[in-house]
């Protein structure tokens, strides 16, 4: 009842640490919290919370903040999984449970580059000199966040214009354009496009921080934050083209 097969076969919002073993873990934490007074919206609000406490994390110098950010990263997967979880097995189910989700990934998504951004300016972050990289945190943020917002602003368009909601089936997101097919196909098997989340976002900045280990954290840290700011630019160019050259948007 919790966990019903449209849930976990949903090919638009199902995270893949969900299918690979969250899942399986949620059902045991949404026990405990069924024996609770906690609401669903009150699950998701320990969700933002943990989300929140991810960049945190990242504000502690060197390997072990990384590490704890890594680990709450995924504890804000497993919450997230909760949360819809009390929501079905109570019937409580409500837009503003889905409005406080996206309020939670949204935030969580650009306060993690903002985090990144300080520690690649080193500690403590002196003027001006160090305002460069807190410059290029906040321009990741933003270039993440629009990212986001593309797939809403299809919602939004569509609902304004009439039109029946977006199924997510591949005949739909697939573009009409061949050239545009090929890259499409090319950036499966090198998905740098899913970068973006929180757990993979969390997972690079942790690969940054072992590499950190040998050639210093705050270098490798401004390596990380250029890096992640020129393929966030990439995606979010190619996810507009891409949207544009679909279904989504066409009559």
């Amino acid at each position: 009842m919790a966990q019903p097969p449209e849930v976990r076969s949903r090919r638009n919002a199902e995270h893949w640490t969900a299918s690979l073993y969250l899942r399986d873990l949620s059902p045991y934490l949404t026990w405990v919290l069924l024996r609770t007074p906690i609401s669903a919206n009150g699950v998701t609000g320990l969700m933002i919370l943990t989300g929140w406490s991810v960049a945190a994390a990242l504000l502690i110098p060197g390997f072990w903040g990384a590490a704890l950010a890594l680990v709450l990263g995924q504890m804000q997967m497993l919450v997230d999984c909760c949360d819809g979880e009390v929501a079905r097995w109570r019937r409580t189910s409500s837009p503003a449970g889905a409005f406080l989700d996206a309020v939670g990934h949204y935030s969580t998504e650009a306060l993690i580059p903002l985090a990144l951004a300080i520690r690649a300016a080193g500690y403590p972050v002196t003027a001006p000199e160090d305002f460069a990289w807190t410059t290029l945190g906040a321009l990741l943020a933003l270039v993440i966040i629009l990212n986001k917002a593309l797939n809403d602003m299809v919602r939004v368009a569509r609902a304004n214009f009439g039109a029946p909601k977006l199924t997510y089936s591949e005949g739909e997101s697939a573009p009409r354009g061949g050239l545009l097919s090929v890259a499409r196909r090319m950036a499966k098997f090198v998905p740098f496009h899913r970068l973006f989340h929180s757990v993979e976002l969390t997972m690079v900045i942790f690969v940054g921080a072992v590499v950190g280990l040998f050639v210093g954290d705050e270098l490798a840290m401004r390596w990380t934050l250029v890096g992640l700011l020129v393929l966030g630019f990439v995606t979010l160019v190619g996810h507009f083209v891409a949207i544009m050259a679909s279904k989504r948007v066409s009559v």
